[in-house]
């Protein structure tokens, strides 16, 4: 019986980005893309794109994904695995940081939010653990409409993401 991959053998194996020029109608992607290619990234791509932002600093995930297009010269990169690659990635880091590795060398997955600035239930720990780490970087967190959010999140937003 074989076991189960952890998050860390996916950012291991990871394959690298590939762009897809025809995006089929109806397919993630596709209206933003307008007749555009659109780069299918990778775990380890996204990962290494996560560990620029810096403490204090916070990115959205079409943020994130408006960053991986242009690297790529595209219009788009893929919102379901670009989303996907990022809860890899951190789980990844919480695999490390379960290991007893420095909290310092993990990936910081806890700045990357979601559209307005929302925190991620679906990350390690849900959004309690989120909030924690980004407030021990100074970053307050609030509820808004009955979710966690980063209020200031465009002051914040990292411009690391834009270089390559």
């Amino acid at each position: 019986m074989s076991r189960k991959r952890t998050a860390l053998d996916h950012l291991a194996a990871s394959k690298p980005p590939h762009i897809v020029h025809m995006i089929p109608p109806g397919a993630p992607g596709f209206r933003e893309a307008d007749g555009g290619a659109m780069v299918i990234s990778s775990p380890a791509e996204v990962d290494q794109y996560l560990r620029r932002i810096q403490a204090g600093e916070v990115a959205t995930l079409d943020q994130l994904r408006a960053a991986i297009a242009q690297a790529h010269g595209v219009a788009v990169a893929c919102p379901v695995s670009t989303a996907i690659f990022a809860n890899m990635a951190a789980r990844a880091a919480e695999e490390r940081r379960a290991m007893g590795e420095d909290p310092a060398s993990l990936t910081p997955w806890w700045r990357l939010l979601k559209k307005g600035g929302f925190l991620n239930e679906k990350a390690p720990g849900g959004g309690a653990l989120q909030a924690e780490l980004l407030e021990a970087e100074g970053v307050r967190v609030s509820p808004l409409r009955r979710k966690l959010a980063v209020f200031d999140f465009a002051e914040r937003s990292a411009c690391a993401l834009a270089s390559p």
